[in-house]
């Protein structure tokens, strides 16, 4: 019934465009478009079939430079919680009911590296704002192209150089909450060679009891192009990370003062007594080789390495791990044609392996006690996969897609002094499974397109699901399978003014993975029957009032160049309705069959202005919106609704002596709203919430030098 409503006016758009849309001027002039990666086919975000979502560097940059959640919540559909400060947790179209913390069911990339664990956990605590330039979402299952998983895709990349120039900057950030940051970045690029290093240090006293924050970041980010047929590039990523872990609150609590942290009970100690934290270092080294036999086909290549060190004591267990991992991506891209129609032809595979040394201590106030267990997990995962797209006549474009995975676990527990549990050897293997997707796509006009898509994917557990963090081993845990149907329509408007992007979908999931909490906060997982998950996604932009100057024309290798800006008044909003809903679920007697899925908002809504005129002033307000969302299964309590407000403004502007200035201040959240975000769900205790900062204060300034 929902995609009958959406369908219709999808049917009347051609009506549409024919009434508001000059016929001559629009067959004849096409803008450029950003490309999008997609499933691989590196095509304009208006003939990709699929609902794509991108965060660009502009609009990182319209919100505080200390926190990324804002930024990746301009996607209608997607949504990133932050429960402890840094400790993410990011959502697809509600994936979040089998993520208690992290981000699973989600497969991330950096830089095209493969960033999701083999085991399918995602740190994606490790990166820091400052350092992305770009943030790519596919929405819905894509395992045709990128594997296991039913939630989505994220793919981040970092900020790329100008090329032609040499640039250094410095940054310094400071704000309520004991925030301080600093930022300092070095790069250079031509027509051969890029480089990029940058380091972002970020600490913060924190807006609750236990919740401070030290980050150091490292990213060195080359490129280089030996001939017209080869790419080389190079990436490395350190991260230093440590931050306390405050703990959820009961509503009592919560409503009482949300900026403590877990109090201590009679049954179990608070999280100040225990001292519990997070603390890792990691590395991530890659690379990647494309080779252009000619120009139908391309060879790219990508190998990668990882290794960490993780402590985390919580209220009775401490943790040490540590891992090391690697893997590899080959894709061989063909175009050719077929009955006079472009095709483009892509095969390729993807491995990962790693290996975990985890060990598990009782908590002594932050430090390691009686050792309890000692375990070795070995996890291999890979697929294969193959992809055909072919322009069709009448301006259709035809996309069929498969990938064949596997997933196999190996868990041993090892021998030796003070062990409570049993030694054992483990090997858990996933039965093979194939995701298929099939697309069409209809470019309406030159600047309007529609589309539909099916597609299907699997998403097995991962390593903390099976092995939760009291050591107990859950074999009966099954993969998730689910199925998606998919309209959407995308392009401009009234003479290029309205951009607009709406998509339709029915989602169907079987084995679905929920969670629940022990008294000792340990996380636990099971399987339901089914639930069906239907919505509406919608995200709009138009220029109210635009101008555009161009500046600084000059002469490149041959050809005349020149830099320009607009400026002016736009206008945005992004909008998803969410109708989630249980099937037949019953669970220790009782029937949750028709029940809200649990942690999921039936609307969110995030819309802004961005205003910027010629002297370099801008500012950028911003409102927010989240239904109130059912905290557990049984849907008997639910975390309110709410409003938030805030804004940056500046002034941002090339100086003399190629120097650029950016000197801004920001407030969020400006009502002081009292909010629960990244709640825990099926809490033990009813400890479900996270309270998030109230009203904050930052300001800042960035110098760059160009030469």
């Amino acid at each position: 019934m929902l995609l009958r409503y959406v369908c219709l006016p999808l049917l009347l758009l051609p009506l549409l465009l024919r009434a508001q849309t000059p016929p001559d001027t629009l067959r004849t002039v096409r803008l450029p478009e950003a490309t999008v990666t997609g499933y691989g086919q590196q095509l304009p975000l208006r003939r990709t079939a699929a609902a794509v979502g991108v965060v660009d560097a502009a609009t990182v940059t319209r919100f505080s430079p200390a926190n990324l959640t804002q930024a990746v919540n301009t996607l209608p559909g997607v949504r990133l919680e932050e429960r402890a400060t840094a400790s993410y947790r990011l959502s697809v179209r509600g994936s979040t009911l089998r993520s208690p913390f992290g981000v699973r069911n989600v497969k991330v990339y950096y830089n095209g590296l493969p960033f999701t664990e083999a085991s399918g956990s995602t740190p994606l605590n490790l990166l820091d704002v400052g350092t992305l330039g770009r943030v790519e979402v596919i929405k819905g299952p894509a395992g045709s192209v990128y594997g296991a998983g039913t939630g989505g895709v994220a793919l981040f990349s970092t900020r790329q150089p100008t090329p032609g120039t040499t640039r250094a900057e410095a940054g310094f950030t400071v704000g309520s909450f004991g925030l301080r940051r600093a930022t300092v970045a070095l790069e250079t690029a031509d027509s051969a060679h890029s480089l990029r290093a940058q380091y972002v240090r970020q600490t913060l006293d924190g807006y609750r009891q236990h919740s401070a924050l030290r980050r150091d970041v490292l990213t060195l980010d080359g490129t280089w192009r030996p001939d017209a047929r080869q790419t080389v590039s190079a990436h490395l990523l350190y991260s230093d990370i440590n931050y306390q872990l405050p703990g959820s609150l009961t509503r009592a609590q919560f409503e009482a003062n949300p900026r403590q942290a877990r109090p201590a009970t009679p049954t179990a100690p608070g999280t100040v007594e225990q001292n519990a934290f997070y603390a890792s270092r990691t590395a991530l080294l890659g690379g990647t080789y494309e080779y252009r036999f000619s120009e139908q086909l391309t060879l790219t290549s990508t190998l990668y390495g990882s290794g960490s060190a993780i402590r985390t004591p919580f209220l009775v267990d401490y943790e040490r791990n540590t891992q090391v991992g690697g893997g590899g991506r080959t894709a061989l891209s063909y175009r050719t044609r077929l009955a006079g129609r472009v095709l483009r032809l892509a095969a390729g595979a993807e491995g990962q392996t790693s290996f975990e040394s985890s060990r598990n201590y009782r908590n002594r106030g932050g430090q390691p006690d009686t050792l309890r267990y000692d375990d070795e997990i070995r996890t291999s995962t890979g697929f294969l996969f193959a992809q055909a797209d072919w322009e069709l006549p009448a301006g259709f474009l035809l996309t069929a897609a498969a990938s064949y995975n596997r997933l196999r676990y190996r868990l041993g527990r090892l021998s030796g002094r003070a062990r409570t549990q049993e030694e054992y050897q483990l090997t858990r293997s996933f039965r093979p499974e194939v995701s298929p997707r099939l697309a069409l796509l209809k470019e309406l006009t030159p600047l309007v397109s529609v589309y539909a898509s099916a597609s299907a994917g699997f998403s097995p557990p991962t390593e903390e699901e099976i092995r939760p963090s009291d050591g107990s081993l859950n074999q009966a845990l099954q993969a998730e399978r689910g199925t998606s149907y998919e309209v959407g329509a995308r392009g401009q408007l009234f003479q290029k003014r309205l951009s607009f992007d709406v998509a339709a979908y029915d989602f169907q999931l079987r084995q679905t993975i929920v969670t629940r909490s022990t008294a000792q906060g340990v996380q636990l997982f099971y399987n339901t029957g089914r639930t069906r998950q239907r919505g509406v996604e919608a995200a709009l932009s138009g220029w109210l009032w635009r101008e555009r100057l161009v500046r600084n024309q000059y002469f490149r290798g041959g050809s005349h160049q020149q830099n320009s800006y607009q400026y002016g008044l736009r206008a945005w909003a992004s909008y998803a309705y969410n109708h989630y809903r249980f099937g037949q679920y019953e669970s220790g007697g009782n029937d949750f069959s028709g029940n809200r899925l649990t942690g999921a908002a039936p609307h969110t809504l995030t819309a802004g202005l961005d205003f910027s005129e010629r002297m370099g002033f801008y500012l950028s307000p911003t409102l927010s919106h989240q239904a109130r969302l059912p905290l557990n299964d049984a849907n008997t309590t639910y975390a309110s609704g709410y409003w938030t407000f805030g804004t940056r403004g500046g002034w941002r502007r090339p100086l003399p002596g190629h120097l650029e200035a950016d000197v801004y201040a920001g407030i969020d959240n400006a009502t002081n709203r009292r909010y629960s975000l990244g709640n825990d769900l099926n809490a033990f205790g009813n400890r479900y919430f996270q309270p998030a900062p109230g009203r904050s204060y930052y300001t800042g300034a960035q110098l760059a030098w160009r030469w």
